[in-house]
This record gives C-alpha cells, sequence and structure tokens, in this order.
C-alpha cells in the first residue's frame, strides 16, 4: 500500500537526500511547494534520547495553529489535541500529540534564526512564484522605471513588550517587509532599539537587494547604511531627522520655497484630512550643494497638513515637515512613485506590527524564556505572512476561518 503524499516516509525520504540530478530537481521544488520539508532542515536542539516526537512535526504543528489563530503554548497544544486523523497524517503526528510542556520546551529551544530563514525563504519563494508572470512586481532598468513602481523593503524593529526577560528589557524584534506583497522576509531578535543599527545587515545579507528600495526611519540614516546597500546593488529612502542634525540643517537649508511641488496628494479617512506635498532637489553635485552623504542623489522634503474632521470644521491645521534622501535619480523614479514609497514605509507598522499586537495579543503575551519569544514572532509573521498570500487581507478574519476546520490550516502548509 502506497504511503500518503504528505506523511513521515516521504518527509523522511526527502530529508534523506536526492539520489539523482532528476531526485535534487524535484526534491526542490517539493521543499518550494511544501512547508513541511522546508522545515525538516531546521536543526533539533533535543538530544536523541528519549526524543517522541519528531521536531518537524511539532514546528508544523505549531505553525498550523497560529495560522489558525493561537496565541499561545497551551493554545497550540490544545489545537494539536483535537487534530483528526487526516491532519494528524498530513502533520506526521502519532496517536498522541505533544504536550503543552513538550511544545513550550521545544519552541524555547530552538534556533530562532534558522527557523526564520527557513520560513521566510517559503515565503519569498511562493511571492516570486504568485508574481513572475507580473513585471511590475520588480524593480526595473532605469529606461523604463517611468512606468513601474520599484520594489521597496521597509526595514523596522518592534519590542514585543509582554516578553521582558530578566533584565525587564522586553524582546526587540528587527523585521524587513515588503511594501507591495505585506510579506515578511526577515526577522531577527536584538537587545534594544539601538542595536537595530548593527543588525541592519546581516538582517539584509539574506535577502536579494538587486534593483531594491530600502526604507528606513532616522535610527537608520547612517552613511555606512548606504555605502553597504550601494555595494549589494540595492537603493535607499532614508528619513533625516535629529539624530543627523548637521545632515538635516544642509537638507533644510536648501531652497524649498523656489522648488515647486513635485507631487501633492490629499485625502480623507480615520476622521481627518490631510494633504501631503513632496519637493525634490538634485544633491548629485555635492560641491554646490553641500549634502555630504553616500551617494545621495535627491533631497526630498515632505510637507504633512492634517486636521482632524469635525461636526463644525473649525479645527485648525497642523503642519509637519519631513526631510528624507535617497540614492535614486531622475532618471530612476517619478516623483510620485517616490512619494507613495515614502508613504508605503508606514505599512510595516498597521500591516504587520498593529495585526500582531491585535490580533495576536503579542504586547500580551509574557512568552519570555529562551527563544520563546522570537520563535512565536515568526510564527506570528508567518500566519500573515501566508493569509495575505492567499489573497486575505482581513487577518483576523482568515484565522478564524482557518480555526473553524484543521484541514484548512494544513492546506495553507503548501
Amino acid at each position: 500500500m502506497s504511503a500518503y503524499s504528505s506523511s513521515p516516509i516521504t518527509l523522511l525520504a526527502a530529508r534523506s537526500g536526492p539520489q539523482s540530478e532528476d531526485a535534487d530537481a524535484a526534491g526542490k521544488d517539493l521543499a518550494g511547494r511544501d512547508l513541511l520539508v522546508a522545515l525538516a532542515k531546521v536543526p533539533d536542539p533535543r538530544k536523541a534520547r528519549g526524543v517522541r516526537h519528531r521536531l518537524v512535526t511539532v514546528l508544523a504543528a505549531a505553525v498550523c495553529a497560529v495560522l489558525a489563530g493561537a496565541r499561545s503554548y497551551v493554545a497550540i497544544a490544545e489545537w494539536t489535541r483535537d487534530l483528526p486523523v487526516g491532519v494528524r497524517l498530513r502533520l506526521g503526528l502519532g496517536r498522541c500529540a505533544p504536550s503543552e510542556s513538550t511544545i513550550r520546551r521545544i519552541l524555547q529551544a530552538v534556533d530562532a534564526q534558522a527557523l526564520d530563514t527557513v520560513v521566510s525563504d517559503w515565503l519569498a519563494h511562493r511571492v516570486a512564484s504568485s508574481t513572475a508572470s507580473c513585471p511590475a512586481s520588480a524593480v526595473v532598468k532605469p529606461s523604463q522605471a517611468r512606468s513601474s513602481l520599484p520594489r521597496a523593503v521597509a526595514v523596522d524593529g518592534k519590542a514585543a513588550r509582554g516578553a521582558r526577560g530578566i533584565n525587564g528589557r522586553p524582546a526587540h524584534l528587527f523585521a524587513a517587509f515588503d511594501h507591495r506583497s505585506g510579506v515578511v522576509l526577515g526577522q531577527s531578535e536584538v537587545e534594544g532599539k539601538t542595536n537595530e543599527i548593527t543588525a541592519f545587515a546581516p538582517l539584509l545579507d539574506r535577502l536579494d537587494l538587486a534593483n531594491v528600495v530600502i526604507t528606513a526611519d532616522a535610527l537608520h540614516t547612517q552613511d555606512r547604511h548606504a555605502t553597504y546597500l550601494h555595494e549589494r546593488g540595492g537603493h535607499y529612502v532614508f528619513i533625516v531627522k535629529g539624530n543627523r542634525p548637521k545632515l538635516r540643517a544642509q537638507l533644510a537649508g536648501l531652497p524649498w520655497r523656489d522648488i515647486p511641488a513635485a507631487n501633492t496628494r490629499c485625502g480623507k479617512g480615520h476622521g481627518r484630512a490631510e494633504s501631503r506635498i513632496l519637493k525634490l532637489a538634485a544633491i548629485s553635485d555635492q560641491t554646490s550643494t553641500g549634502i555630504m552623504f553616500p551617494h545621495a542623489r535627491l533631497a526630498a522634503q515632505i510637507m504633512r497638513r492634517r486636521r482632524q474632521a469635525t461636526s463644525s470644521g473649525t479645527s485648525t491645521w497642523h503642519t509637519e515637515t519631513v526631510y528624507a534622501v535617497t540614492d535614486l535619480g531622475w532618471n530612476h523614479i517619478r516623483a510620485d512613485h517616490l512619494a507613495e514609497i515614502i508613504r508605503n514605509h508606514w505599512s510595516i507598522e498597521n500591516r504587520l506590527h498593529w495585526i500582531r499586537d491585535v490580533t495576536f495579543a503579542e504586547d500580551h503575551s509574557q512568552i519570555r524564556t529562551g527563544n520563546g519569544p522570537a520563535v512565536m514572532a515568526t510564527l506570528r509573521n508567518f500566519s500573515v505572512s501566508r493569509h495575505r498570500i492567499d489573497g486575505q487581507n482581513n487577518i483576523a478574519a482568515a484565522c478564524r476561518h482557518a480555526g473553524r476546520h484543521p484541514i484548512r490550516a494544513a492546506n495553507l502548509l503548501t
């Protein structure tokens, strides 16, 4: 009798290694389609003696449980305990489901970086497969840039406020987020907000940055970050604030009053009216402008005006002026595209951080021991990204839908 297509027999065969070039190609294709095969690459931190549940099956069960909305180790164990036979076979589980203590010990001990790399690579493969027929999803050559929005990736950190260690500090997680697809491309745990600077290059080392625009807040407006991206073939759009006072003063000193608006956008929503005016100035000639930032070609001034909507309509306007710098030139990008990239940088806040806080209650989670906070954040990132690849915009509703029957979560592993 032949084995089930995703049974432990097939999984072990995939882990045993290819026997030929055809088998190698088939194995890579299977790894790109089935998350279980990819999860088998995560090293097992346990000693062989006494192991009852394989690491890959526990990780797969945890992934599916979080896809169904699980927020804790207990919730993962309860979801796994009630699985029907078909889903148990799909995940490679035996008759006895792993207990809460087993799941907790494994997720606390597993290599968080290895797990995130495997999961992020799998997601990137799925995004690439789903957008292969859409040329606009990739950055184009300068001669074509006038008609296509470049691919942009935002990097930003978030503190898991409930996950405070013995030093009293919350776990700080630094992630790379694709503007367009809403998929998390990688994450690493850092010791604090300022340590995001040293984590910038190691996180992006995992990505192909050729012609990709990296957006970041003022913390990452660093000379070495600009040089790193230039060497990797990428581009940057960095916000300039008070942590670079000389550079900000130089940008503010440009003759903005004499420069016409390159893009204006007005809109209403969330109980307020807003207008955004973008002005651009070429700064490639550093001797004439005095702007000294590696490979910078354009300076941007963004003037934001907001007014709260009231019944009388007499609320006052609040104006904020922000400066940015980029190595993209006039022949690389349109003004409206640059304005959209700058605005969409903050999508990492409302399309990822906010969802992890509200839908998965991350700031209330008290998982703090070992690698648990980073591992659970990776599982939440995967859930948000996988549901989004599946075409779901409301992640909370997608989790409830997956939670109503276990097979729906298991089907998302391919």
